[in-house]
């Protein structure tokens, strides 16, 4: 397992040290961010040393990612003919991107050096202020910890995530583009808000908000519930983000429509745990 030191800027973001004064501090900033929109940012968390070891590891494994074309709802789920052609489940987009997969990281990278180390479920936990039986590391082989990467001219459209909580972190933007938009807290675990979600997909809603993250630039976001979506990548450089996923039912796994969308292929696991939610939200 690689050092935490030798990845984060432990001086800046002591999550090593709970406890510590600086430990608090950062605590009650994350928590206010989080508290007011579902989304709080950590400029710089990964030093440039360690953006360097996370860009070469992600493009060692450039050639497993998945790469996907495809036309998609936000909820990663088939067309419904029941339901009026204006609701949202039935409004399609084009999607193309790729993601390497999970068993593409070993524990002796840099990208499982941070979601691995001992302290960091516990800080993201304490920063979405989540009871310890509440939190979980995303039980899927493909999908814990993966490296979303886009290409010139590809983005990812408006959707929910399947997991609760997603901490990414940026490791290499593409020269323009890519930016992050999302509706904060736009449905609850009981109410999926069809009329809200409708209004953002229409263009122009007020709840929509706007992020450029840089290199090294931590984000835990509460994606299950906020409808998001990353603008398409301009230029040739690649975008690579790396993606820690948590949730808040344990042995929660990617459902198997999703998990072929994304990954190309569905593992046991997948069919034994599809439907283990704590909701019972559309995907």
């Amino acid at each position: 397992m690689a050092d935490l030191a030798e990845v984060v800027d432990l001086g800046r973001y002591p999550i090593d040290r709970p406890g510590s004064q600086a430990y608090a501090r950062m605590m009650e900033d994350l928590q206010s961010e989080l508290e007011t929109d579902g989304c709080a940012v950590l400029p710089g968390f990964a030093h440039s040393d360690g953006i360097a070891r996370l860009a070469a590891e992600a493009e060692s494994v450039a050639s497993q990612g998945h790469k996907s074309f495809s036309r998609t709802n936000a909820y990663f789920s088939k067309d419904d003919p029941s339901l009026p052609e204006t609701h949202p489940v039935r409004q399609f987009y084009d999607r193309s991107n790729a993601f390497i997969p999970a068993d593409n990281f070993g524990a002796d990278g840099p990208l499982r050096a941070v979601y691995e180390y001992p302290g960091f479920m516990p800080f993201i936990r304490e920063a979405l202020g989540e009871p310890e039986g509440r939190f979980f590391r995303y039980d899927d082989p493909l999908a814990d910890v993966i490296v979303n990467m886009v290409e010139e001219g590809q983005g990812f459209p408006w959707h929910f995530d399947t997991n609760n909580y997603t901490v990414t972190l940026a490791i290499q933007n593409g020269e323009a583009g890519g930016e992050f938009e999302y509706a904060p807290m736009l449905r609850t675990s009981t109410d999926e808000n069809y009329d809200g979600v409708a209004r953002v997909l229409a263009g122009g809603s007020p709840l929509v908000h706007k992020l450029v993250l840089q290199p090294g630039d931590l984000q835990i976001f509460r994606g299950r519930y906020s409808l998001h979506r990353v603008a398409p990548v301009e230029g040739p450089r690649r975008r690579y983000v790396g993606i820690f996923s948590f949730a808040e039912t344990e042995g929660m796994c990617g459902g198997v429509e999703r998990t072929r969308q994304l990954y190309g292929r569905v593992l046991p696991r997948h069919y034994e745990r599809e439907g283990l939610r704590a909701d019972a939200l559309r995907d």
